[in-house]
């Protein structure tokens, strides 16, 4: 007779692997990589498309139709922390297709506008869906690897976010050009429909209940407050930052936000559950992960006007030179990932923004005659900081949460991760121009034009690049403050009590 093997009793029987761990771990990241690449591509895609857009509607290229772009970016912002406890509630998986139906949906809708107001309110309705998949996107990606490979998960997913930001304009130029505006939604509609079959197919997660209520003030009180935070830093630099109408939606922000805060500590079932900001871990990663976008976003943004208007570059050439960036933090990312799974995240957060911060000054000391050599390997020290900070930061944040959180410390990532950008945009949209860089590049490229004179070009030159120094001085600041704090993070290793 062969011995048999003794059962354990029920209560200590293995819980059964959660749905993204059944469909396998490698099923759960490709789909995924379907949602997140859509998503990030369309914060980008739009941009190079926005004057055909413009003259299709016969409106000026500035005004009413940056709304394409700051609809999407608003509604992002506002809702993607209330996705993620709508995650917790509900399940992932329903939160995930439902995000991937209605990104699906409104991206055909978009490129069937018929006016700008049309597809101006379709890309709010977009940024609905992409708040869903940006949402449940890492926590997806948590609960289908094992905690051992936690960071090479997240920098993966990292690969995703830079995939689709890089290509947007290269993919948006190409089809604007050779089909119509109105292709660079109609591209989402097979993708979505072919990840929506995948997440039906292969999760099997079942759609649950909480018992918790949904804390519907808070998540009024929070879509409110970031939107208007998001739209004021979005129009600061149109609007001017005394006026009345942008000074108004800063007060409102502040208002909301702080009625938030006494909301919540007060609600028996909170949108935000402010005591995961007592574990320390997850406070000084949610803190770095702002002002990390905070300040290493800015390069993104300053990068093309350094290159076309003080250089003189071509828009192709242009983003040639900024290529290394994305491919380079596609690269580092996986890697740094990878070594937070064994090392921690502690040290290589802390000298990845280091990193981060020497290559912001080394971007700001370029000048209108540095070699295409110092330009691309300031963007690749850059690049190279980033990609070691965002996995393993990522991951400490993930992993400080408890796992009946997941969804709400997804959220918060993804949103700081937006409010970082736009608080990026506002500050250099506030420094550059005060200090004549604005006004000297864009006379550098009329003069360029005409034919003028090296000599009568030269102190042009000389105030855009202060105004190009200073701003970056100020990023670079703001990113040392990001390396102070990944450094008070402490030991690694627990999780916070559910």
């Amino acid at each position: 007779m062969q011995p048999t093997t003794p059962t354990a009793p029920p209560s200590q029987q293995p819980a059964p692997a959660p749905a993204e761990e059944q469909a396998g771990k490698w099923t759960v990241l490709a789909i995924v990589a379907i949602g997140v690449v859509m998503a990030t591509l369309d914060t980008s895609i739009v941009n190079i498309s926005l004057p055909a857009i413009a003259a299709h509607f016969h409106v000026p290229l500035s005004g009413a139709i940056a709304w394409v772009i700051i609809a999407y970016l608003v509604v992002l912002a506002a809702l993607t922390l209330t996705a993620g406890r709508l995650a917790d509630m509900f399940g992932r998986k329903a939160v995930w297709i439902a995000g991937l139906a209605l990104f699906t949906t409104s991206s055909a809708l978009c490129g069937a506008a018929t006016s700008l107001g049309m597809l101006v309110a379709f890309r709010g309705l977009q940024g609905i869906g992409g708040a869903l998949l940006m949402a449940v996107s890492p926590a997806m990606l948590t609960r289908a690897f094992p905690p051992s490979e936690r960071g090479r998960a997240l920098g993966l997913n990292a690969v995703f976010v830079a995939l689709g930001v890089s290509a947007g304009p290269t993919l948006g130029g190409l089809i604007t050009a050779h089909l119509s505006w109105r292709y660079i939604f109609y591209v989402n509609v097979p993708v979505g429909a072919l990840g929506i079959l995948a997440s039906l197919t292969l999760l099997t997660e079942r759609l649950r209940r909480s018992h918790s209520r949904f804390d519907f003030p808070g998540a009024c009180l929070l879509g409110g407050g970031l939107a208007a935070l998001t739209g004021g830093l979005s129009f600061g630099q149109e609007l001017g930052w005394r006026s009345p109408l942008l000074l108004g939606l800063l007060g409102t922000a502040l208002l909301l936000l702080g009625v938030l805060l006494v909301h919540e500590r007060r609600h028996p079932a909170p949108l935000i559950d402010l005591t995961l900001f007592r574990h320390r871990v997850f406070a000084s990663s949610s803190v770095s992960l702002v002002l990390s976008f905070f300040a290493l976003f800015g390069g993104s943004i300053m990068m093309p006007f350094y290159l076309e208007q003080l250089r003189g570059f071509s828009v192709q050439t242009s983003g040639l030179l900024i290529t290394p960036l994305p491919l380079t933090l596609a690269v580092v990312a996986p890697l740094s990932g990878s070594l937070a799974d064994r090392l921690g995240s502690r040290w290589l957060t802390a000298a990845g923004l280091s990193l981060g911060c020497a290559g912001l000054l080394l971007t700001g000391n370029l000048d209108a005659r540095s070699s295409i050599s110092a330009i691309v390997g300031s963007l690749v020290v850059t690049a190279i900081g980033q990609g070691l900070f965002q996995a393993p930061n990522n991951s400490a944040l993930l992993g400080a949460a408890p796992t009946d959180k997941q969804g709400v410390a997804s959220g918060l990532l993804a949103t700081g991760r937006v409010i970082g950008q736009s608080m990026s945009v506002a500050l250099a949209g506030a420094i550059f121009p005060s200090l004549g860089g604005a006004f000297a590049g864009h006379e550098l490229t009329r003069l360029r034009e005409s034919g003028a004179t090296p000599e009568r070009m030269a102190p042009l030159e000389a105030t855009f690049s202060t105004a190009f120094r200073t701003t970056f001085l100020v990023f670079a600041a703001i990113a040392s403050l990001g390396v102070l704090a990944t450094l008070v993070r402490g030991r690694e290793g627990r999780r916070a009590r559910p």
